[in-house]
């Protein structure tokens, strides 16, 4: 397994590169998993629901299964949000791992960035940048930068300088202190 980040401001484009990207990656003969940061709450299951229930009810975590797919709600009740290395410890195995957000956490990421966002650029106040995909130029030569169009060539950065998960969770807890 190997990890690789999508990071921007919201509105960059980071959702719509990613579903654009995931069909060349399988066509590529790659499984492809990927983790989202939500900076706002959410819910998977809606009232009336008896998953719903269960939640409103103080179950701590509700699996939900049927034929099509498996579902995992955890209730955090006021712990702490879990971190980016503990969360890639939860993923079934497959080649690829996008995280879509987490940008301050220390994983290799390309920054996408639109110039009608009107926010700066993260790079280079983030060192594990490797790459920017823009719809315009990029003034500073320190990493590469791709057209935000040239899906084909994101998908070949990805896949060189995404990491073994196993050093992404060790990057992970090392920022966080965790031994």
């Amino acid at each position: 397994m190997r990890v690789i980040g999508i990071t921007g401001w919201s509105g960059a484009g980071k959702t719509t590169l990613i579903k654009r990207i995931i069909p060349r990656l399988i066509g590529r003969g790659l499984s492809v998993s990927t983790v989202k940061h939500a900076h706002h709450g959410f819910d998977v299951d809606h009232p009336g629901k008896d998953s719903y229930a269960h939640r409103v009810a103080g179950a701590t975590e509700v699996l939900v299964s049927s034929p099509l797919r498996v579902a995992l709600m955890q209730e955090l009740r006021g712990a702490p949000e879990p971190e980016l290395h503990a969360l890639l410890t939860r993923l079934s195995p497959v080649d690829l791992v996008l995280v879509e957000g987490f940008k301050r956490e220390p994983h290799p990421k390309l920054e996408v960035h639109r110039g009608v966002v009107g926010k700066p650029y993260l790079f280079p106040g983030d060192a594990d940048i490797v790459a920017i995909a823009s719809d315009g130029e990029v003034a500073d030569g320190a990493v590469t930068v791709l057209p935000l169009d040239d899906l084909q060539a994101i998908v070949d950065l990805l896949v060189e300088r995404a990491i073994p998960i196993d050093e992404a969770i060790a990057r992970g807890r090392a920022a966080a202190g965790v031994a």
